[in-house]
């Protein structure tokens, strides 16, 4: 959208060289169009009017390390193919590149490469935003906790954020009691978390890519969230963190080769910090269905309390502890006589139906002996473990609660493409 009108809004824009921003802005009337000459614009710049800037090449605004470069005060505002860097750098006073007040109803930020040392865009109060296209890194002379978010939105409400790219921040998407937004195809890696939820309800979180972050997507204390088609892959300690969320749909996202958390200081593995590819923490009725569980130390760890949820036609594939379930309850992990696909199920499927015979139990008594005690799984193939595994099925008061599975499938489900 925004490249198709490029030119014919830069032909009637009114030309801005270095060092005539602030007076063009004062002067400007609203629907203004601000064509930002090449060269280095610096300064804090304040926007209190519906206008438009968009940057010629070579187009930098330079904030000479103080506060907001640009601070949005009117509604209505585009920011496009501009190159922000170097504003201030304290995060209690949430200096960013671009920080947008609730007046900025209607901004769009598109197009954008931010350098960012604190923020790189924080979006406070302002509904029915678009940030569409931008590319933001953080500054890799600071440590990660003292670097601002990459995008961050705060009281926000009708956005949509799409098709970032973000990097080397501390979170790369953070949104606290925002509601009502989507987020789509943002690229995000080398921070903290990809994606941060807090306290936010009714949110789209769809077809987005998170790699080598501390996190995927952690998704916290929020109600009514559609988490789909979304990918986490080389991540640290958790693909998608899964606390206090109720009443929202995970469905078609994909984990894989998740690592242990690591010191990072150091870089070394922390002990006992496995990966998990889905960690379900205190979250009750919800829907987890058709996930790509992959090649990570525990694919589902469910705790806390994390009951009533339906969990069914996820594919478990070779992951060292498929499900770790930490409660005294039995969970069915089946509806409507479909449960999920797993890849050490060694049951058989006699009607071809595609569902196995025998129930599977991811989580008896030997996963739990080989959770307290790792070093015990070379004996997991030796005659001692089947006999254990025999007694627990013929005696089954031997049995410790768990996880049951009555229909496992015997292939893959089939995922739904959300990448276009």
């Amino acid at each position: 959208m925004f490249s198709l009108l490029a030119p014919a809004l830069l032909a009637a824009a009114a030309s801005v060289a270095p060092g005539e921003l602030e007076q063009a802005l004062a002067e400007a009337p609203e629907g203004a169009v601000l064509a930002i000459q090449p060269g280095v614009h610096t300064g804090n710049f304040r926007i209190e009017k519906p206008v438009t800037l968009i940057g010629e090449e070579g187009a930098i605004l330079d904030g000479d390390g103080q506060g907001h470069i640009l601070w949005i005060d009117a509604p209505d505002v585009t920011i496009r193919n501009l190159h922000l860097r170097n504003s201030g750098l304290n995060l209690t006073d949430m200096d960013a590149a671009i920080y947008t007040t609730r007046s900025a109803t209607g901004v769009q930020l598109a197009g954008n490469r931010i350098e960012a040392r604190g923020f790189g865009i924080w979006l406070h109060g302002s509904h029915e935003a678009l940030v569409e296209g931008n590319h933001i890194s953080g500054d890799i002379t600071l440590r990660h906790q003292d670097r601002g978010n990459g995008i961050h939105l705060f009281n926000t409400r009708q956005s949509l954020v799409k098709d970032n790219v973000v990097w080397e921040t501390r979170d790369g998407i953070y949104i606290d009691f925002s509601h009502n937004n989507r987020l789509e195809g943002n690229h995000l890696h080398s921070q903290r978390y990809g994606v941060h939820y807090m306290n936010s309800n009714d949110n789209d979180v769809v077809g987005n890519r998170s790699w080598n972050n501390r996190a995927g997507f952690a998704l916290m204390q929020s109600r009514r969230l559609n988490i789909a088609g979304n990918h986490s892959e080389g991540d640290e300690g958790y693909g998608f963190l899964i606390n206090d969320m109720q009443d929202s749909t995970i469905t078609d996202n994909t984990a894989i080769a998740i690592t242990a958390s690591t010191n990072p200081r150091t870089g070394t593995p922390i002990r006992g910090s496995e990966g998990k590819a889905m960690f379900i923490y205190n979250s009750q009725f919800n829907v987890f269905r058709r996930n790509h569980l992959e090649r990570t130390d525990i694919g589902i760890h469910l705790t806390a309390g994390s009951e009533n949820n339906e969990i069914h036609e996820n594919a478990l594939i070779n992951n060292r502890s498929q499900v770790m379930y930490v409660a005294t309850r039995k969970q069915e992990w089946s509806i409507d006589g479909r449960g999920n696909y797993w890849s050490d199920y060694m049951g058989w499927d006699l009607g071809g139906d595609g569902i196995g015979d025998v129930p599977h139990e991811p989580n008896d008594a030997v996963d739990r002996l080989f959770w307290t005690y790792p070093m015990a799984r070379i004996l997991m193939n030796s005659p001692a473990v089947q006999l254990l595994r025999w007694v627990q099925r013929e005696f089954p008061v031997l049995r410790p609660p768990g996880v049951t599975d009555s229909a496992p499938l015997m292939r893959p489900p089939p995922q739904q493409d959300f990448s276009t």
